[in-house]
């Protein structure tokens, strides 16, 4: 997560102590429409230490124009994979008055870097100063109960170039593994299956409240409720999921919000270590 504010000194060190731990680092953009520093800049600093970024790009701020640039400024800069989102709504953030721009959705957001990597102008012909080099990916939600639907919207997105799919936080490994034999692997599509580390029952239930998409389910909030030690119950309930879902994905998504610290314990009770060079 970006900083609020002008000093990224905690968020390299964080990311610089999981360095040998995981194999990437998502970098969010105006998640939840929360302001913090630009997601470009995070990554090109990430990319100064040696660590591979995932740039998530919304589409809520910007018109095409800044987004065209922004594309083609993360592939001068080094940074290859971008996350292509819609972005959350104005209104369920910290400045409910903004304006929301959404010139393009996640799929036009997909369909551009399918151009740029073509060499295709938004205007016509040919870009005059090459292509660019970009791996796109997209968000799913396997929690979504109209399954014709959510495979209709992951064709659209595979066809508008989406190389992998990283899911919204995933409680039950059922559900992910529906989602997968019905929808991403007929697709060839990967999967990272989203992680959540939840602090107490009161967390999750604000969660369950406010981030869209989210599904917590009562079993989950009732074992953080009755722990003595609710912290740790997260710990063990995220590396129970690591465990049973990368028997089903390519790889999984660990989002530990102000927690990062937390994550070498997660993986490790998980049974997961990547012994990265």
């Amino acid at each position: 997560m970006p900083p609020r504010g002008a000093d990224t000194s905690h968020v390299i060190a964080k990311a610089k102590s999981l360095a040998k731990k995981v194999h990437a680092f998502n970098v969010t953009d105006g998640s939840r429409a929360v302001m913090r520093m630009s997601s470009l800049a995070v990554c090109k600093l990430l990319l100064e230490e040696g660590l591979d970024p995932v740039l998530q790009m919304a589409c809520r701020d910007r018109n095409r124009i800044a987004i065209q640039a922004d594309l083609l400024g993360a592939n001068a800069l080094g940074i290859k994979n971008i996350l292509c989102l819609t972005g959350d709504p104005v209104r369920v953030g910290d400045q409910p008055s903004a304006k929301q721009v959404r010139d393009f959705i996640s799929l036009d957001l997909l369909k551009q870097v399918t151009a740029f990597n073509q060499g295709q102008d938004p205007l016509s012909g040919k870009l005059p100063d090459k292509a660019t080099n970009l791996f796109p990916g997209a968000a799913a939600d396997p929690n979504c109960e109209n399954l014709k639907a959510l495979i209709h919207r992951i064709e659209k997105k595979k066809k508008a170039g989406a190389r992998f799919l990283q899911t919204q936080m995933v409680m039950d490994p059922k559900v992910l593994e529906r989602f997968c034999k019905q929808v991403a692997d007929p697709l060839e599509m990967p999967v990272l299956a989203g992680v959540f580390l939840l602090k107490s029952a009161k967390n999750a239930t604000f969660i369950n409240r406010v981030v869209p998409g989210a599904s917590i389910p009562k079993e989950i909030i009732d074992r953080l409720e009755r722990s003595a030690h609710p912290a740790n119950e997260g710990i063990a309930i995220a590396a129970q999921q690591i465990k049973s879902f990368l028997g089903i994905t390519k790889g999984v998504h660990v989002m530990a919000i102000k927690a990062e610290e937390k994550i070498p314990e997660i993986l490790e009770q998980a049974g997961v270590n990547l012994q990265l060079q």
